[in-house]
């Protein structure tokens, strides 16, 4: 198959990417986490504290600061066990187990790791992976690798400056188990809500940082002892306690920029024995074919973007113009633990104006440096908001994109449109009927690939990613529930829109609302 054709079928025609008779293994799952065998260690406290605190400038954090870092981005949190009714008219109930983290992953199956490259005090230097399962750091790799990452990365990004360099890959079956061919279009949402909570977290405890999207794959999935046909780096995330990250000039000449195969056998191949659990793991040749050809081997291949989404709405009779509203000032710590993705336990209830208009706001006035912008990270994003709103307060039935530019809804059709929606979802587990918002995150059709080749859908996916994990936090500070879906008609929703003459298309959606306590024995795994 094509790829274009795939990544067109895996958006607009997903029946079309599963093989017939597709049946998931559950007996042979993988873990929902890695683990490295006959390695270093170096464990982290387990008082994790109940709120994070910002670090004093120019002081870099200890290592035990770093742990929580770790955990608040990536650690198992929780463990839950759910019922799952059969259908029988005995309505007999068997249980789901799962380990659960602050970030939403589809199915549960968690498919990122994360890598990092220390430099503390009172700590080896060198490449180290996190290890949730254990709370502690893995050592793959000692040494000081600040000229191998220079050269791997954006034109002159200070990597001396960093205390930590965050490394976010995906294990590729880890979640193809369950989804197939579909897990590609999962992976880079996946990432990207990891990507955002690093940043919520890094934020909060002080950090500076930057989301670098372009770097030479086999130079860093080589120092990190990746094989890059089962697992591959999508998105690395330099911290400093200086603000020098946040902007970065290109001071390297053409000739001094290396390739990745180059760069490679300038430090010595890894070997080490990781362990899924699986004992048979099935090929994924789409999979990885979309990851090759999305791989950089030159820093000639980095580029940056123009802001092609800053179109203004001039105010018109069909504007619904919101309130201004205070900065929202929440508990970071304490909203990641009350996050909550409701399915069938959305309860239909009033949503007012100023809570409509503090989740659009706060959502979309979240900005960040990366390596895709010239403009100091100060670029308005290349994602859209639309959503349906039904029973909230000033605002008619109907459905609307948002303008952040005017704080402003712009009706496109008036109505109740939660029977259709509900129409297009390809399973039921989530009741549109009593949820007041259903909001999409729209973006263009070409996911970036004009500029970026295939490597710009993976960023795309990522970016969305990131502004879902937001629009959850922000949703839960307002004392409602978000649950991401990408089991929808996307072209349905496109029509309902009229964003497909505009080259845009719905990449996912996400319920808004309130709702009540689900019956679920949960576990808190904190000390």
């Amino acid at each position: 198959m094509e790829l274009e054709t795939f990544l067109h079928q895996l958006h607009f025609e997903t029946d079309k990417i599963f093989p017939p008779n597709w049946e998931v293994d559950w007996g042979d799952a993988p873990l929902p986490y890695k683990l490295y065998r006959g390695l270093p260690t170096i464990p982290f406290s387990a008082e994790v504290p109940l709120t994070l605190e910002k670090k004093e400038k120019d002081q870099n954090p200890s290592l035990e600061e770093l742990g929580h870092f770790l955990w608040y981005v990536y650690g198992l949190t929780q463990y839950s066990q759910s019922p799952v009714m059969d259908g029988t008219k005995e309505k007999n109930a068997s249980f789901t187990q799962s380990l659960r983290r602050f970030v939403p992953s589809g199915g549960a199956m968690y498919p990122n790791e994360l890598y990092v490259y220390v430099k503390l005090d009172n700590v080896p230097e060198g490449i180290y992976h996190y290890d949730a399962a254990h709370h502690r750091l893995v050592l793959l790799r000692e040494g000081n690798y600040d000229t191998y990452l220079s050269r791997s990365l954006e034109n002159g990004l200070p990597v001396s400056d960093c205390f930590c360099i965050a490394f976010v890959s995906i294990v590729f079956w880890k979640n193809f188990h369950k989804y197939n061919n579909f897990s590609y279009r999962l992976q880079g949402l996946d990432a990207g809500v990891v990507i955002g909570q690093s940043l919520e977290v890094a934020d909060r405890m002080g950090f500076f940082t930057r989301v670098c999207y372009q770097f030479l794959d086999r130079s860093i999935n080589h120092l990190l002892g990746l094989s890059e046909k089962e697992e591959s780096v999508y998105a690395v995330i330099p911290l400093s306690m200086k603000p020098s990250i946040t902007c970065v000039h290109d001071v390297q000449k053409i000739e001094e920029k290396v390739a990745a195969s180059e760069l490679c056998q300038e430090v010595p191949l890894l070997d080490h024995v990781s362990y899924n659990r699986s004992k048979k793991v099935l090929d994924y040749p789409m999979v990885r074919k979309l990851n090759e050809v999305s791989m950089f081997e030159t820093p000639k291949s980095f580029v940056k973007l123009k802001n092609n989404n800053c179109e203004k709405l001039a105010l018109d009779r069909e504007m619904v113009l919101l309130p201004v509203t205070k900065s929202l000032s929440y508990d970071l710590a304490s909203v990641c633990r009350e996050r909550y993705s409701p399915d069938l336990d959305f309860m239909l209830g009033e949503v007012s104006q100023t809570q409509v208009a503090t989740l659009l706001k706060e959502t979309f006035s979240f900005s960040y440096h990366n390596d895709l912008d010239d403009t100091e990270g100060k670029v308005e994003t290349r994602l859209s908001l639309y959503g349906s709103f039904y029973n909230v307060e000033g605002i008619p039935n109907g459905v609307y994109s948002y303008d952040n530019g005017t704080h402003a809804l712009r009706r496109i059709a008036e109505g109740d449109y939660r029977e259709f929606l509900q129409s297009g979802l390809t399973l039921p587990n989530v009741n549109l009927y009593q949820v007041p918002l259903c909001m999409h995150l729209v973006g263009g059709k070409g996911h970036l690939k004009e500029r970026l080749g295939f490597r710009g859908y993976r960023i795309q996916q990522m970016e969305a990613g990131i502004l879902v994990q937001r629009l959850l936090l922000v949703s839960c500070a307002l004392g409602m529930g978000g649950h991401p879906l990408l089991g929808f008609d996307a072209n349905q929703c496109d029509d309902l829109y009229r964003i497909d003459s505009k080259g845009k298309t719905s990449l996912i959606q996400i319920p808004v609302g309130p709702y009540r306590p689900r019956a679920w024995l949960k576990g808190r795994l904190l000390s």
